[in-house]
C-alpha cells in the first residue's frame, strides 16, 4: 500500500496510513524535520494512494504519475498545493483568501465535494513562511476543518511558524535518513558510489544536494568558511556565500550558506572532542583549525540566532560579515 520508489519513513507513513483508515487523523497537522528529508513527498503520498488506478500509491499508473510531474502543480484532483513565491519567498495573503490559487480562495476549496472516494487534501508548504494575515484567516479552518478535510503544513524551521497555527496542528516530526537509505538513492539519481563519502557528509542525512548544481554550490561554501577561518577576509569569498540573483528567494540562499558553515563548526566540534572528521575533503584544515583556540559556541549562537532571523527582512552582506567575524 506504499509507493515503492519512496525510501524512508516507513514507521511514520504506516502510522499515518492506519490512522486515516481509522478516522483518527487529524483534520490539520503540522510535518517537522530537517529540509530535505522527504516530509512533502510522504505527505503526497496520502493523497497519490486515492488517485492511484490501484488504489495502493503503486508509483506507476497515471494517477501516481501526476505526483511526480515537474514542475508539480499546484491542484491535484485531491489535493491543493500552496508554496512561497518570489524572490521574497513568502505565502502570498491573495493565495490564501482570494482567487490567485484557485477560484473562491483556499478556504472554498476546502468544502467543496471532494472527487469519489476521496479526501481534500491541502498542503501548506514551508509554513513558517506564512504570515500572520493569511494564517488568520485559516485558523478557524484549521481548528474544525470540513469533515474528509485535511490540512497538512510542512516546515523545517517550526520555531519560526506561528504560536497560533502551532497550537491548532498535531505535530508530527520525521528524523533524518539512514545513510544506507539516502545512499541508495544518490546511486538511483546518478551519483557514482565513489562520490558518496562527500556527498553524504554533505547531505547530512537529507536529499537537499541530489543536484550536483546544488552539490557544488554547497560545497564551495565550506570551502569560503573553511577559508575564512584560515584568516581569508570575507571579501575575498564572499561571492561564493551571498546569495545570486535568481528564482531562488534570498533567504533560502542564506539559509543555505550558513547551513554549511553548521556544518564545518560541527566537524570542528567533533575533532576537538577527539572525534573523526566527516568532511573528507578539507579534513586536513579543518583538523589544523580545531587545535587553535576557537569559541565554537559563540559563532553556533550567531549563526542559529541569524537563521531565526530570516523571517525578516535582512541584509545578507551585514549578516555575513557578522557571523564572519565570530569565526576569527
Amino acid at each position: 500500500m506504499f509507493d515503492e520508489t519512496i525510501l524512508g519513513h516507513d514507521e511514520i507513513r504506516s502510522r499515518l496510513f492506519s490512522r486515516l483508515n481509522a478516522g483518527t487523523l487529524s483534520g490539520a497537522m503540522l510535518f517537522v524535520g530537517a529540509e530535505g528529508v522527504g516530509k512533502r513527498r510522504v505527505a503526497m503520498e496520502l493523497a497519490q494512494r486515492e488517485i492511484c488506478f490501484r488504489r495502493s500509491a503503486c508509483g506507476i499508473c497515471e494517477g501516481c504519475l501526476i505526483f511526480k510531474s515537474e514542475p508539480l502543480p499546484k491542484e491535484f484532483p485531491n489535493m491543493l498545493r500552496i508554496a512561497p513565491e518570489g524572490k521574497a519567498g513568502i505565502i502570498k495573503v491573495n493565495a490564501i483568501r482570494e482567487d490567485d490559487l484557485v477560484e473562491g480562495g483556499i478556504i472554498h476549496w476546502a468544502y467543496q465535494a471532494p472527487a469519489p472516494n476521496c479526501h481534500k487534501w491541502i498542503l501548506i508548504e514551508d509554513a513558517h513562511r506564512l504570515g500572520k494575515i493569511g494564517a488568520n484567516i485559516l485558523l478557524k479552518t484549521l481548528e474544525e476543518p470540513p469533515p474528509g478535510t485535511f490540512f497538512i503544513l510542512v516546515s523545517h524551521t517550526p520555531a519560526s511558524v506561528l504560536p497560533t497555527i502551532q497550537s491548532r496542528a498535531e505535530r508530527i516530526a520525521f528524523g533524518t535518513l539512514e545513510p544506507e537509505v539516502i545512499g541508495k538513492i544518490a546511486v538511483a539519481n546518478g551519483w557514482k558510489t565513489s562520490e558518496l563519502d562527500s556527498w553524504t557528509a554533505i547531505s547530512n542525512g537529507t536529499l537537499k544536494y541530489l543536484d550536483r548544481d546544488l552539490f557544488d554550490r554547497a560545497s564551495s561554501q565550506i570551502e569560503a568558511w573553511v577559508s575564512i577561518m584560515e584568516g581569508t577576509p570575507f571579501v575575498g569569498v564572499s561571492e561564493k556565500l551571498l546569495p545570486k540573483s535568481g528564482d531562488v528567494a534570498q533567504s533560502k540562499q542564506l539559509a543555505m550558506a550558513m547551513e554549511q558553515l553548521l556544518i564545518v563548526l560541527d566537524d570542528l566540534s567533533r575533532l576537538q572532542a577527539g572525534k573523526p572528521s566527516r568532511l573528507a575533503d578539507w579534513r586536513e584544515r579543518i583538523d589544523s583549525i580545531a587545535k587553535t583556540q576557537r569559541n565554537i559556541k559563540t559563532s553556533y549562537k550567531y549563526t542559529l540566532d541569524a537563521m531565526r532571523a530570516l523571517n525578516r527582512n535582512v541584509t545578507p552582506e551585514a549578516i555575513l560579515r557578522k557571523i564572519s567575524l565570530s569565526l576569527c
